[in-house]
Parts: structure tokens; C-alpha cells; sequence
């Protein structure tokens, strides 16, 4: 296990109180910073106690090398015996303040971009709104009667195996699937990014670092009894941890990797018609990008997710709207984060939008407690943090929901978009 930093600087942290309190409050957390920086200070003054401490007995130790008498020699010893004491107090007093002042930093999110929209999570900018939803001259469908009718999906026999919300995947669906992620990896290969295909698990202290909560009553992630291990939620965790404790040479960056896995949630809390169907389930397979970087190039790399996010499901004819998410619907450790939503015919009595990925600029918040740093050309010594960005490439659950509303015809069947006709082998699903 690496020895995982906070993952906010505690030296910055009167220094930028008011921008930490801020984002405290735009998210809706409660932290005491006025007390963090206290105990930080504390944690200051025990260490300085220490090394004055351990000044101490050094002297003292070698005076003890100088010819003493008998009675020199008893007081010499018992003088020692208490400096070791005394050594042993500071190192307890500092080792409990430290590890109290980490709980308290790990409370701590994110800083906030400042084109961040603060609010509450309806208080999103719609930034842009690309492709006109279709007319349809009959009445839509929903995503789950389309694949019922065309025998695409079965709820009913994977909640017999595996549980509610699994599925299996039938038919022109499970090559749609396949499809949708070589598709993905071909978008994305050209763009400089190396594919990977990651683990399924991580350890819970790699999901941490990265800024997850792998236990507690809110955590979306399963645990693996009997193991220290977790079923990972977005392969953001794989990429991540895959480099951490690394220090990266400035030429190495950007390094873009395209992540390809299964991500597993347990969606407590999930109900409703966002629960229907493929919408939100238990797993999916995702394809996610991650980018190492420069902190000066971070603001850039992101536009360049959300732009490849864009072309995506531009190639897909998918109508969308990019979003700035708003503060109170910000993770820990997004420094900011824009959301695709698809136009889906079948939601609600008209068709609604509904998220079909996102991309967070995370900075160094997940650097600093990973260890990941990099060293400019020409600099010997100093070691900086890289950011870090992830975006959602496909998730194939949603992008399949998306597809199946959007490209519906009055006669239950599917038009399979251009861009996937050569991964698919066929221009239309059914009809049956």
C-alpha cells in the first residue's frame, strides 16, 4: 500500500481558505476549515516539538561519549531514560495529530473552475444544443419496448441469475455492443490515445486515492467479501492507479490512454424512470479516456474530451446538448465537468434529455494522493503534480438507449447509424 498524500496541500490552506470554504459550500459539504487549519498548525508546532525533542538526545547522547565518573555516568543514564520518554510522547502526540489532520484534508473537495455555475444540480448552462430531435409521424417507444419487441434484451432471466438490473444482451444488441467499443477505440486511436483493456477490480485504498468512497452507506461501489478488493465502478480507477507513484519525464505528456472494461454500480438510491430498463443498471461496459498532463495544458485537454465526446455521437446521429455541471452536482474531485445528454424520444410523454457521458478536469487532486508527478526538461531536482482528466468515450448501456429511440421506425425497427453499418453488418434491426 503507497503512503497516499492528502489530496489537498495543507500548507495552501490559509492561504486559500475563502476558495475552500466556497467550494465547500457550492457542494453542499460541511467541513470546518477554520478548524483544519488549526489542526494543521498543531501538527506544525508537535513536529517542530519533535525535532527540538530529538536535537536534544542527540546532545545528550554524545556527551554520554565523554569519560564520566560513576555518578556522572547514573545521572547521564537517567537523563537519557527521560529525553527517550520524552521523544516517545512527541512521536505519539504527532502521529495521532497527523492522522487527524488527513481525515479532516480528505473531507476537503476540489477547488471550482471559476466558469463553474454554482447551484444547485438544475442549475446546469446548456452550452451548446447540436442535432434536431427527430418528427416522428407515430408514437415513439421507449428503449426497453423497442428491445422487448425485437427480443434485443432480457431482464427476466438475468434477474433469475444474477438479480434485478441485469440483463443479458441478445441478438443484434451483443454485436451492437462489441460494435460501439471497437467504434469508440477506432475514434480515439487516430487522436493519439494507446488502448487499454483494465481489471475489473481495484483495492479499496486505489479507490480512494483516486477520490471514491469504496464503504459507507452512499458508496456505489461493490465490496468483495472476504477480499480486500472492489468491483470497479469506471475503469477512471484502472487508469488512474495503473500510474501510480510514477514521475513522468515533461515529454511523456500528455499520455492518453482509452480504457476499455466492465464498470459495476449498485445504484443505491436508484428509483423511478431514470431506473427503467438499460438506463441505470448494475454493469455496463464502458470505454473511458484518461489523460496525464501539464497543469497548464489541463483547461485544454478537457475542451479536447468534450470535442472527441462530441464527434462520437455526431458519427452516431444522435441529437445532444453539452452541459456545464453545476457546483452542488460536482464530485470531490472535479475541478469541473461537462455532461453529454442525448435527446431520448421515449423518456416522458415527449421525449426528454438524459446524460450520456462526461469529462472532469480533476487537476492534482487525484495526482497528489497518487504520487504522480512529472519533471519539466532541464530541471534536476523539483518534481510537479500532473492533472488529470477522464471523459466517457461510450458507455454502452446508455449509447445503446440512445440508438434504439432516436433511429426508431413506424414499424418497430431499428436504422442502425452509418458510422456502425461496417461494425454491425447490417443497415436495420428487425422488424420481427
Amino acid at each position: 500500500m503507497l503512503p497516499y498524500a492528502p489530496m489537498l496541500d495543507a500548507r495552501i490552506l490559509e492561504d486559500r481558505r475563502d476558495e475552500i470554504v466556497e467550494s465547500c459550500q457550492a457542494r453542499h459539504i460541511e467541513v470546518d476549515i477554520d478548524a483544519t487549519i488549526a489542526l494543521h498548525e498543531r501538527t506544525n508546532a508537535l513536529r517542530t516539538a519533535l525535532n527540538e525533542a530529538n536535537r536534544l538526545r542527540n546532545e545528550h547522547q554524545k556527551a554520554g561519549q565523554q569519560k564520566l565518573d560513576d555518578v556522572e555516568r547514573e545521572a547521564h543514564t537517567t537523563r537519557g531514560r527521560r529525553l527517550k520518554e520524552e521523544v516517545g510522547g512527541h512521536e505519539d502526540r504527532l502521529r495521532d495529530a497527523e492522522q487527524e489532520l488527513e481525515q479532516a484534508l480528505r473531507r476537503l473537495p476540489n477547488f471550482l473552475h471559476p466558469d463553474t455555475p454554482r447551484g444547485d444540480e438544475e442549475d446546469f448552462n446548456v452550452l451548446a444544443t447540436v442535432g434536431e430531435p427527430r418528427a416522428l409521424d407515430f408514437e415513439a417507444k421507449d428503449h426497453l419496448e423497442l428491445a422487448t419487441e425485437l427480443d434485443l434484451v432480457d431482464f427476466e432471466r438475468a434477474a433469475r441469475v444474477s438479480g434485478q438490473k441485469f440483463y443479458y444482451l441478445k441478438r443484434e444488441a451483443a454485436l451492437l455492443e462489441i460494435a460501439l467499443q471497437r467504434f469508440a477505440l477506432d475514434q480515439l486511436l487516430p487522436e493519439g490515445f494507446i488502448p487499454i483493456v483494465t481489471p475489473d477490480l481495484a483495492r479499496p485504498d486505489m479507490i480512494e486515492g483516486l477520490g471514491f468512497s469504496p464503504r459507507g452507506e452512499e458508496s456505489q461501489i461493490y465490496s468483495v467479501e472476504g477480499h480486500d478488493l472492489c468491483l470497479i465502478g469506471t475503469s477512471e480507477i484502472t487508469l488512474g492507479g495503473m500510474y501510480a507513484d510514477t514521475i513522468f519525464s515533461e515529454d511523456e505528456l500528455p499520455l492518453k490512454l482509452a480504457g476499455v472494461s466492465h464498470c459495476f454500480r449498485t445504484e443505491a438510491g436508484a428509483h423511478g424512470r431514470e431506473g427503467k430498463g438499460l438506463y441505470r443498471v448494475h454493469q455496463f461496459t464502458k470505454v473511458e479516456m484518461f489523460v496525464f498532463c501539464r497543469p497548464e495544458d489541463s483547461d485544454a485537454q478537457h475542451d479536447e474530451l468534450l470535442r472527441l465526446e462530441q464527434k462520437i455521437f455526431d458519427d452516431l446521429e444522435i441529437p445532444y446538448r453539452v452541459i456545464d455541471i453545476a457546483s452542488s452536482d460536482l464530485g470531490a474531485p472535479a475541478y469541473r465537468k461537462f455532461d453529454l445528454e442525448a435527446w431520448m424520444p421515449g423518456r416522458g410523454e415527449s421525449g426528454e434529455y438524459g446524460e450520456i457521458t462526461s469529462t472532469s478536469n480533476c487537476t492534482d487532486f487525484q495526482s497528489r494522493r497518487l504520487k504522480i508527478r512529472f519533471r519539466r526538461a532541464g530541471e534536476k531536482k523539483k518534481n510537479e503534480l500532473v492533472h488529470t482528466l477522464n471523459g466517457t468515450a461510450i458507455s454502452n448501456a446508455r449509447a445503446i438507449v440512445a440508438i434504439l429511440e432516436n433511429h426508431q421506425r413506424a414499424d418497430g425497427s431499428i436504422t442502425v447509424p452509418k458510422a456502425l453499418v461496417p461494425y454491425l453488418g447490417t443497415e436495420r434491426i428487425g422488424p420481427r
